[in-house]
């Protein structure tokens, strides 16, 4: 009799927490049933710079990142609008730059609530930023919270999708 073994496969997931002064990024790997952390950071840009120089430099750094660590796929955090119709007009633009990249780079592109991530990470889907990153630590085996936040975040969205087997598998 031959045994065959499964082949397992490793899904990479490129988390985004989109913004124009700071965008969170993170990066996690599924093998079989494990969660492995790759790496997170944050691309920050300057409001004293013209906006186009900021989402070239966003769009660069991106660029940058993908060719790194060849995710299988994005996940991006919603646009979540509240009072500041300036900076979610700013977030609506720096995901554009996110979904240009997904289509260049022929990515499937997940975009989740914030909801959705928190309740994915932490079972809550209104628990606060700091509950996000220490449940983000724990899933990933970190000892420290990742930080700044909006690489936490990042992180939470990649773990989202990951858990979303429809998406990865």
């Amino acid at each position: 009799m031959i045994l065959r073994s499964k082949a397992i496969k490793a899904v990479t997931i490129l988390g985004l927490d989109p913004g124009l002064a700071s965008l969170g990024w993170g990066v996690v790997r599924k093998s079989g049933t494990r969660l492995f952390y790759i790496a997170h950071g944050c691309i920050t840009t300057e409001a004293s710079e013209p906006t186009c120089e900021r989402i070239g430099a966003i769009r660069n750094a991106l660029q940058t990142i993908i060719d790194t660590y060849h995710p299988s796929a994005l996940a991006v955090e919603n646009l979540f609008f509240s009072r500041n119709v300036t900076s979610a007009l700013n977030v609506a633009e720096v995901r554009g730059i996110i979904k240009l990249l997904a289509f260049d780079f022929a990515l499937p592109l997940y975009e989740y609530t914030p909801i959705i991530i928190k309740q994915a990470v932490c079972g809550n889907g209104r628990a606060v930023k700091e509950e996000v990153g220490k449940f983000v630590a724990l899933i990933l085996g970190l000892s420290e919270m990742p930080e700044p936040d909006h690489a936490a975040d990042a992180l939470g969205a990649a773990i989202c999708c990951i858990n979303n087997s429809i998406h990865t598998g």
